[in-house]
């Protein structure tokens, strides 16, 4: 029984047709109910006001050991792991997070199923088991997830800075926890574990320190009588609210400079400031002001002078981690070889920009241009999925007052200057916190954090000597930025002349296609444009994708300063190179669209290399190859498996090696013959009429083609790209072995792909069911019982309409051989469990994937990449879902039983396995062992990637038919 039905009137955006209602229980738990009619999945969010600062002194990472145990299982539903399962076969997943302050467990599934599944997620808060022997195989899994950040920069820095605050306040812990903290010290000191784990749930978890969010298709009676049965058992202890007052920095930590060396190539600038929190100041925005003008890039700004100079390669401005006591504002800056040299000139330069704000006061116009551009946004926002929505707002409900628990802090309205003023007032030389990353620091730093290990040093950075950088720096033109010409003020929507299901090939020429379709579904002011430029000389050498890709980012670079103020007025642009040449992506909303569109054209068209800018590209690129040797192994594996499969691919080692000797004039040359060559394949979808769709892509081909000198000729009927998989031989099991690419990295990597078929209605479905009932069973075998490795996950691969399932699995306990060998006894159990599935067992996954497949677009964007897709891999089956889905209403359990035995089952005659193995430092004993190991019958070892390429039959490929329809 609800204790109040609070009539609040909760702010929501004026095109949301959702209703809402807050309720509180007998037992204090808040809650938000969401009814959605149209929705295909139901979600749900337990948001519980307890957080790593919680725990205990020794025993760090408990909070999140905790957020672990509550998934495997209950007093009400004892089996193991039965709560993912039921999510997973019911068409949902499920997960969590420890933050600082709260821990966030949600799911979402198929809407048939949501009241069970709402049953077994609340007894996650009411009587969840946690057994001696699933305590002591969890540890290893946090331990596990420890090691993959281990080498990772992110996790490393954020560290190092808590490292450096003060040893009383609990921002300065370690949050993940590993088997030392939470197995072998609390042993050592006589400490239990577990029953530390149940005494902290016991002490810690209670209703009134939760809040709920659940999002149902029901109407909101419906859905407040069906939280009230399954959440009203949830103790109460009247738990008070866990504060953690103070600042975590003293004076001891501030005005210092801290140079730690980095695991990837590149250089890093944060310039840290601690402020008082802005969430108590919410309505007035502080921080989103002076974050919006110091994170700047268009002219005049603090990133436009540093990139003038050859400095820095990006920037980024605002609060950084806050609690409702602390926070922090930074500033990040990556900088080039040249920007590492210049530090104190950079760091002068920012304090001239923070002095400039100062001088100019704060602008109530700049205020009020950011506010309309958050309102527009609030009030347009594209729906996106109920998992995502129901984890934002049960975040937002401990922190905000019922009315805001949808707008959270994205709506300031307020213009105060004076709390601007007081934030911008603590941005100075007196408060800061300088941390400089880089690789040249190495063997020249004298101490190490203990967590990550990250070597630095520490040295006091004095007002005056900041003074003295600024006075130093260089004489740039700073300045504030101009009215923003791209803010919409048109939002009104085109009446569509017809009701287009899919996307219709609106016009073909010999230049190119265009694919429309208008809005139908989701009545926002927004587009989608993509104009893909297939040209054949774009990729036929490693050179050459060096050189597509430099000349993608250089467009990037040119258009920055200008198309800047379209992204921050919510109209986006990218530039990317692709496997056949480059792809140029519009969306947002429609108004201004056209103006921008005819900019990126323009550059395009005129391109030429400045040598400056091109340097700064090439470091950058060069870095990024590098860099690649960090990549988590399990990457690593993956991208191994696309080279073996995927014709006409380059490694990027090659690509590496190339780079250093490319100049300017290379570049010069290459763009104007890739150019030279093109066929446009366009996709235009959302508030577009078709004229209008029409007239953007004839002033793109009257660009490129027409003229005396056109830049641009048709493409050769022998010139279509296509994209071509190696077929594996029915039969066959492949195997390629490679060391890690990092020699510190302790974690190996498997991935076991099957080869199944060529893009076919029937046996995709049969593919879909498989890998949809075997998930969960997976994960429960391989990472749950065997604790094999923190990533572990079976999932579908679509090579260019190539299908096939593949095993993903990282570990430190054991090297993939091994682990290639459980695939295959996981695969031999699951096998009678097949058998062994009950018709209604059978139904009710093929009920499930269907009500997956007929799951409705949420947004413009989400449709446009689902047909792009069909576009770009060249099948253009744009009723794919419902095809799908007749052909599953006609599958028979025998029918699926006999795709397992034909392609799955291990040893089955039809079978095409490759394996790709990535070994760690912890087995390179075992690369040898494994590859020298007597070769069985059917067992193909790949050792050079491009001979056994070459070898290879290859699937027809779907892409490249001329005027195919």
């Amino acid at each position: 029984m609800a204790v109040g039905k609070e009539d609040v009137e909760i702010i929501k955006p004026r095109t949301d047709k959702r209703e809402y209602r807050r309720i509180v229980l007998r037992n204090s738990l808040q809650v938000l109910l969401v009814s959605d009619p149209d929705t295909d999945k139901c979600a749900a969010s337990m948001n519980v006001g307890v957080g790593s600062f919680c725990d205990p002194v020794g025993l760090e990472g408990l909070a999140h050991f905790l957020e672990h145990m509550l998934f495997y299982a209950s007093e009400k539903y004892p089996l193991e792991d039965s709560y993912s399962k039921y999510i997973t076969e019911h068409g949902g997943s499920t997960n969590a997070f420890t933050a600082s302050e709260q821990t966030n467990y949600y799911f979402d599934v198929n809407t048939d199923c949501f009241e069970e599944a709402l049953d077994r997620f609340a007894q996650f808060f009411i009587k969840p088991l946690m057994s001696a022997d699933a305590t002591t195989r969890e540890i290893k899994a946090v331990d596990s997830e420890n090691q993959k950040n281990l080498l990772s920069d992110a996790w490393r820095m954020n560290q190092l800075q808590k490292h450096l605050s003060s040893e009383s306040h609990p921002y300065h812990k370690f949050s993940t926890g590993n088997w030392k903290t939470l197995e072998v010290r609390p042993k050592a000191k006589g400490v239990d574990t577990r029953q530390e784990l149940l005494k902290f749930y016991e002490d810690n978890y209670s209703a009134n320190l939760m809040h709920l969010v659940v999002y149902a298709k029901e109407s909101l009676d419906k859905v407040q009588s069906l939280v009230e049965d399954k959440f009203q058992e949830i103790r109460n202890s009247d738990r008070s609210c866990f504060l953690f007052r103070g600042q975590p920095c003293t004076s001891e930590h501030l005005q210092i400079l801290v140079r730690a060396v980095p695991i990837k190539q590149g250089h890093k600038l944060r310039i840290i400031w601690p402020i008082p929190p802005s969430i108590r100041l919410y309505k007035e925005g502080p921080c989103r002001y002076l974050g919006h003008l110091i994170g700047h890039e268009g002219e005049g700004s603090l990133f436009y002078v540093l990139k003038t100079l050859g400095w820095a390669t990006g920037l980024s401005a605002g609060e950084g981690e806050w609690t409702l006591e602390f926070s922090f504002f930074k500033v990040v800056i990556d900088l080039t070889d040249a920007g590492h040299d210049h530090m104190q000139d950079i760091v002068g330069l920012l304090f001239k920009y923070v002095q400039l704000l100062q001088q100019s006061g704060v602008c109530e116009w700049i205020f009020d241009e950011l506010s309309a551009v958050c309102e527009t946004g609030f009030h347009y926002q594209d729906k996106f999925p109920p998992i995502d929505y129901v984890v934002n707002i049960a975040s937002n409900m401990q922190i905000y007052p019922p009315k805001d628990w949808l707008v959270g802090s994205s709506l300031p309205s307020n213009f105060n200057p004076d709390t601007i003023q007081m934030i911008l007032n603590e941005l100075c030389p007196e408060n800061v916190r300088i941390f400089w990353e880089s690789q040249k620091f190495e063997g020249l730093t004298d101490k190490v954090e203990p967590w990550y290990g990250t070597a630095y040093s520490i040295e006091k950075v004095t007002p005056s000597i900041v003074q003295e950088w600024m006075s130093l720096a260089p004489m740039e033109k700073l300045h504030l930025p101009a009215p923003n010409v791209f803010i919409p003020t048109d939002l009104s929507l085109k009446s569509s002349q017809e009701k287009v299901k899919f996307p219709v090939l609106l016009r073909k020429s010999s230049y190119s296609k265009l694919w429309y379709k208008p809005d139908t579904m989701f009545s926002t002011p927004k587009a989608y444009v993509k104009i893909d430029f297939n040209c054949p000389y774009a990729s036929n050498s490693p050179e050459a994708e060096v050189l597509a890709d430099i000349f993608a980012r250089l467009l990037m670079d040119y258009l920055n300063e200008y198309a800047y103020y379209a992204q921050v007025a919510g109209l986006y642009y990218g530039i990317i190179h692709t496997d056949s040449g480059f792809e140029v992506t519009l969306v947002g909303y429609n108004h201004k669209l056209r103006i921008l569109l005819e900019t990126v054209v323009d550059k395009i068209a005129k391109f030429e290399v400045k040598p400056d800018r091109f340097s700064v590209i090439k470091e950058m690129v060069m870095k990024d190859y590098q860099n690649f040797k960090f990549q988590q192994p399990y990457q690593q594996a993956m991208y191994n498996c696309s080279l073996i499969l995927e014709d006409q691919t380059w490694p990027w080692m090659e690509q590496l090696e190339v780079l250093p000797h490319l100049n300017a004039e290379d570049l010069a040359k290459f763009a104007t013959m890739m150019l030279s060559r093109a066929f446009l394949e366009c996709y235009i979808a959302g508030n577009i009429e078709q004229e209008e769709a029409e007239s953007m892509i004839q002033l793109v081909e009257d660009v490129f083609f027409k003229g005396s000198k056109p830049i641009c000729q048709p493409l050769f009927l022998s010139q279509h790209l296509t994209n071509r998989v190696v077929k594996l031989e029915r039969g066959m099991n492949y195997f390629y072995s490679k060391e890690g690419l990092n020699p510190s990295d302790e974690n190996s990597a498997l991935v076991h792909y099957i080869q199944v078929h060529r893009d076919d209605f029937i046996l995709n479905v049969k593919l879909q069911l498989f890998a949809l009932i075997a998930k969960q069973p997976a994960f429960h075998q391989l990472r749950s019982v065997e604790q094999l490795g923190y990533i572990t996950v079976l999932m579908q691969r679509n090579d260019s309409g190539i299908r096939g399932v593949q095993f993903i699995i990282q570990s430190t306990v054991k090297g993939p051989g091994h682990i290639d060998l459980r695939v295959e006894a996981f695969l031999r159990m699951f096998e009678s469990k097949l058998y062994e599935m009950t018709n209604d067992e059978f139904k009710s996954n093929i009920n499930a994937l269907i009500d997956m497949k007929l799951e409705k677009h949420k947004n413009l964007r989400e449709e446009s990449r689902f047909y792009w897709r069909e576009i770009s891999d060249g099948t253009l089956k744009f009723d794919r879902r419902e095809a799908e889905v007749a052909a599953l209403r006609q599958l028979t359990q025998q029918e699926l039983i006999d795709f397992f035995n034909e392609n799955i089952k291990v040893g089955a005659t039809q079978k095409k396995t490759l394996s790709v193995r990535v070994y760690g430092n912890q087995h390179l004993s075992e690369i040898n062992s494994d590859k020298s190991e007597p070769s069985q019958p059917h067992t193909i070892q790949i050792d050079d990637i491009f001979s056994f390429r070459r070898s290879q039959p290859l699937y027809g490929s779907f892409k490249g038919g001329f005027m195919k329809l």
